[in-house]
């Protein structure tokens, strides 16, 4: 399975002139510093959702897609048919394993709102995987949205699964918390 970005849609510039608009100032002419992007991103104010992710999945299991296309608030999701009159195959006869190309478009909250479900330890190791990708791929064009997306144990500082993993009594879950945590009082 293969995650690729295909693009980042909307500016900092817009999400800030939003901002600007909900508190009742004019546009600015300034860039919003890193430091600014990472706070909004953690306050989750609705201006970043002027802030869009392409990507898509090739070689993605079935199962694993339907697990992504659960997510259905701030994300729109075309994956390829299995239509017996599209495809010529049997849809009846193929196995969940079978592989299907699955594209998203996400805006920056559902980014962060789906990896607290798909980045825990409780999700299924091929769709945090996958997930993963696309998460990764996402990092070098938007640092700060990376480091926003985050476990669920992570983003609450602590985990309420029925059946933990027990990463949240590990030393590398504290690392991950202090990292999160990072920029937010700057």
């Amino acid at each position: 399975m293969k995650a690729e970005l295909l693009k980042v849609k909307g500016t900092w510039r817009e999400v800030a002139d939003s901002a600007r608009t909900t508190i009742n100032r004019e546009a600015g002419v300034k860039e919003p510093s890193s430091s600014w992007k990472r706070r909004i991103l953690l306050a989750e104010h609705s201006p970043i959702r002027q802030l869009f992710v392409s990507a898509k999945w090739t070689d993605l299991k079935y199962w694993v897609s339907v697990h992504i296309v659960r997510h259905k608030f701030g994300i729109e999701h075309w994956v390829r048919t299995q239509r017996t009159d599209r495809t010529g195959l049997d849809r009846n006869e193929l196995p969940q394993g079978n592989e299907v190309e699955h594209e998203i478009l996400a805006n920056a909250q559902a980014m962060i709102t789906i990896s607290r479900k798909r980045l825990c330890n409780q999700a299924s190791a091929e769709t945090r995987e996958a997930w993963t990708g696309i998460v990764d791929s996402i990092k070098e064009m938007e640092p700060e949205l990376y480091a926003a997306c985050v476990p669920d144990c992570v983003y609450r500082g602590w985990c309420y699964e029925f059946k933990s993993c027990g990463y949240h009594k590990t030393e590398g879950f504290q690392k991950a918390l202090q990292a999160y945590r990072e920029g937010i009082n700057e």
